[in-house]
């Protein structure tokens, strides 16, 4: 009987136990289900969700670096503190760039809401103008672009629609020997697409720059040392926009594309009208001519004197062309070329070599030849473009690239 109870009596205590145990187990939680970026293929390769939103993002850019040298006015030699003959002479240039960009895209009631920005990094080794400064490292930060768009509606910080509509003047480095506009702008614009291949752009600018306040008691302000650098008197001096005004018409051979524009603080007209032809798939052509007015330009009364350059007709005189063409000769390998001239008779020539070596990075070797018309005249209106120490300018650029 004893031991029979205290079998009994240990079962009871074992149960008790467990029971007491049983009650106070902790339950665990399941772990909540990670949540992964998912792709979003709306507008492209390269964009995801923003997680917990409709929101795509994608990020990208690309780090570059140019070796160049030359003649100053084939933009790619560097200004030496050594002077020969009373001039600065063209050494080496070099810089390393750093790009970062963003795109984002959501879907809404008023259409496809959009933004973009791009800041650029640069690192510099140059000779400098004077000695002791020679070899002295030049470091910049840049917002390039920073706009929201809602449908065709754009706001924020981008290029002027005179150059981002009708298009850049080629595929080369230096495609700006015969300038064609000026870039850096805020603006609000909008974008109109009618079908069949017809589309159309306004855009109100502020341009960039100085002002161009007028000197009418006429005491020289306006003199040679007061002209405004190459689209340097381009930023608005008044609640008066700068308004710019594109049709273009695409199709499967190529494109026409005008566009025209007013600068409200000199009150002159320019505009460009430009013709792309799809040759095959190896070769593309493009022609695109300038013309604009200029009477206020070359107008010394102005605290800024333009130099009879402005925001929009940067050439020298009334007219200007510019024309060229790529030829892929393989999938990795193309060649470009740029020609121009203006009514100023000067005349730029630029041609190059792009070599994609991988997916991804891309050496490309430019050649750059520019005549200045003006070169020696009195005045400012040629240094006020380049920096040429002579007639006939001779230049070249090497360029790595590697986007992502």
């Amino acid at each position: 009987m004893n031991i029979k109870s205290l079998l009994l009596g240990s079962a009871a205590a074992l149960v008790a136990v467990s029971g007491a145990r049983a009650a106070d187990a902790v339950t665990v939680a399941e772990p909540e289900p990670a949540e992964y970026v998912k792709i979003c293929d709306v507008y492209g390769t390269g964009y995801f969700y923003i997680p917990g939103t409709e929101t795509c993002l994608r990020i990208g850019g690309y780090i570059r670096y140019d070796a160049a040298g030359g003649d100053l006015g084939s933009f790619d030699g560097a200004r030496s503190g050594d002077v020969k003959d009373g001039d600065s002479q063209g050494t080496w240039k070099k810089n390393a760039r750093f790009t970062l960009k963003t795109w984002t895209g959501q879907e809404t009631e008023l259409g496809t809401l959009k933004t973009y920005t791009e800041t650029r990094w640069n690192f510099g080794n140059s000779n400098s103008d004077t000695a002791p400064y020679v070899n002295a490292p030049g470091n910049s930060t840049s917002l390039n672009f920073a706009w929201i768009q809602l449908g065709g509606l754009r706001v924020g910080k981008d290029e002027s629609a005179y150059d981002t509509f009708i298009g850049y003047a080629g595929n080369v480095i230096q495609d700006t020997l015969i300038p064609y506009g000026g870039f850096d702008t805020n603006v609000v614009q909008y974008y109109f697409d009618a079908g069949n291949g017809f589309s159309a752009v306004v855009s109100l600018e502020e341009g960039a720059g100085a002002g161009t306040l007028r000197d009418p008691a006429g005491v020289g302000l306006g003199a040679a040392a007061n002209y405004g650098a190459y689209y340097g008197a381009g930023a608005i001096d008044s609640y008066v926009p700068h308004i710019v005004g594109g049709v273009k018409w695409t199709q499967g051979w190529g494109a026409i594309t005008g566009v025209i524009a007013y600068d409200s603080n000199y009150e002159e007209v320019s505009g460009k009208v430009r013709l792309d032809v799809n040759v095959s798939d190896a070769l593309s052509l493009f022609i695109m001519a300038g013309y604009g007015t200029d009477d206020n330009l070359s107008d010394t009364t102005y605290v800024t004197y333009a130099g009879g350059r402005g925001f929009y007709k940067p050439w020298g005189g009334n007219w200007a062309v510019w024309g060229g063409g790529s030829y892929k000769f393989s999938e990795k390998a193309s060649f470009n070329i740029q020609a121009s001239a203006d009514d100023w008779k000067n005349v730029g020539v630029a041609a190059n070599v792009a070599y994609t070596a991988v997916p991804g990075f891309t050496i490309t070797a430019e050649v750059d030849y520019l005549h200045a018309g003006r070169f020696g005249d009195a005045g400012p209106e040629n240094f006020a473009w380049t920096p040429a120490t002579k007639k006939n300018s001779v230049g070249g650029i090497l360029r790595f690239q590697r986007d992502f």
